[in-house]
């Protein structure tokens, strides 16, 4: 079954690189809507600080219907599965997955146990969902290292918008790389509360803004 779900994974990437997949795109109303991939805290609350498991993505149902999370998996670039979500979500509704939670889960279905495996210097998490037998590609995110320093978490602004942002308060981005940093701290498993982010304006910053 492993090898099945990886020449899948592998199958799905490819078609979608060939623009064969585009229709599953327009019925997606699941998204990735927030990703942390170097955690300094203990963010899933279990009394200890681990840089895999405390790690977290974050998925919302920027739909009008509630979604059966069933059959919902995020993958890495490596094509190899991480997690596969459940229970129903919402419309407007959040939920997160950490890095436990994704080690428990491949311990459970034989695959290998890393957690998550958000690299720290940049990567890209992929999400899918499953038709049948058929992993189809939904939503995609890649992050560049300076979204992936301490307790920097990158995510869509407003929550399931089409635009993301770096969520930034507790360890403040100066640079002029985007997404810009905003202010903003991370909200595992809760809607974004920062109603006016503030970005701290240097001439670099403009400079990117307006000369890219």
């Amino acid at each position: 079954p492993g090898v099945a779900s990886l020449r899948g994974v592998a199958l799905a990437l490819a078609l979608t690189a060939l623009g064969l997949a585009a229709p599953g795109w327009a019925c997606a109303d699941i998204f990735l809507n927030e990703i942390l991939a170097d955690p300094a805290r203990d963010w899933n609350n279990s009394g200890a600080v681990s840089s895999r498991d405390d790690e977290w993505v974050e998925v919302i149902n920027a739909g009008t219907a509630a979604v059966d999370l069933t059959g919902w998996r995020v993958a890495g670039p490596d094509s190899i599965w991480r997690y596969e979500f459940s229970g129903v979500l919402q419309p407007g509704q959040v939920q997160v997955c950490y890095g436990k939670q994704s080690y428990d889960w491949e311990t459970a279905h034989g695959f290998p146990a890393f957690g998550l495996r958000l690299g720290n210097t940049g990567g890209e998490l992929l999400l899918f969902q499953m038709v049948g037998t058929t992993p189809v590609l939904r939503d995609r995110y890649a992050y560049s290292d300076h979204e992936a320093e301490d307790d920097r978490s990158s995510g869509r602004s407003p929550d399931g918008g089409a635009n993301w942002a770096l969520f930034d308060a507790l360890n403040p981005y100066t640079g002029t790389e985007v997404p810009l940093g905003n202010a903003c701290a991370p909200s595992p498993g809760s809607r974004q509360t920062c109603a006016t982010p503030v970005q701290p304006t240097t001439w670099g910053r403009l400079k990117a803004l307006y000369h890219s």
